[in-house]
């Protein structure tokens, strides 16, 4: 028996619409996979690029020269009682449980665990793990054209720009195109361009000079 040609097209209409419906699906499903293939991939990338931004953090802290005012957090994995936050001393001393004072004035940090880790195996415990972190970075020194000269807390990243900025700003009379600065250590001081990238470490004293005309 014939079907009708009324019945035919409602037929093909009702066909076009599952083939529609079914066509949405199938797109929607193809987003959902490339949404989540795009998420993965992005956060795999982050976390490869942050890795070594981290490894080169932790080697610049390893590397850090310890001095006169610096605080530490030293970590005795195991030993709550020998762990703590200590102080070096002026003559660049650090007094520690069971060990006592050990000179770590010119160390890195990397070389202070170490020493801490083998003063420890010395008689006292047979495997010690040591961690060390700086917590407080010694001051750093500001002096000459500047509104309020004196010693201020070092931050990182600092530069003399911001070291000025912390002293109240130059003085009318400041020499603002060079600066000179006498490095934690150094015997003299070193006259250079006043660049705002210039960077100040922990223990530098700098010096803003007079201009002259």
């Amino acid at each position: 028996m014939p079907v009708p040609r009324s019945d035919k097209s409602e037929m093909r209409r009702f066909t076009m619409i599952g083939f529609s419906k079914l066509s949405r699906a199938f797109a929607m499903l193809a987003a959902v996979v490339f949404m989540m293939v795009s998420t993965s991939s992005g956060v795999a990338h982050a976390q490869s690029g942050a890795e070594p931004a981290a490894t080169a953090a932790n080697a610049q802290a390893m590397d850090y020269l310890l001095g006169p005012g610096d605080k530490v957090r030293v970590t005795v994995y195991g030993e709550e009682s020998l762990s703590g936050e200590f102080f070096v001393s002026g003559t660049g001393l650090m007094s520690l449980p069971l060990i006592g004072e050990i000179k770590v004035g010119g160390m890195t940090v990397g070389q202070f665990q170490t020493a801490v880790q083998d003063k420890l195996k010395d008689g006292y415990l047979k495997d010690p793990r040591v961690s060390a972190e700086v917590l407080t970075f010694r001051p750093f020194y500001i002096l000459g054209e500047v509104e309020k000269p004196g010693t201020y807390p070092y931050t990182s990243g600092l530069t003399v720009l911001n070291a000025v900025a912390t002293a109240g700003g130059f003085t009318y009379r400041a020499d603002k195109k060079s600066v000179y600065i006498k490095r934690n250590g150094d015997t003299s001081e070193n006259k250079g361009e006043l660049k705002p990238s210039t960077l100040v470490s922990p223990g530098d004293t700098i010096r803003i000079g007079e201009r002259f005309f």
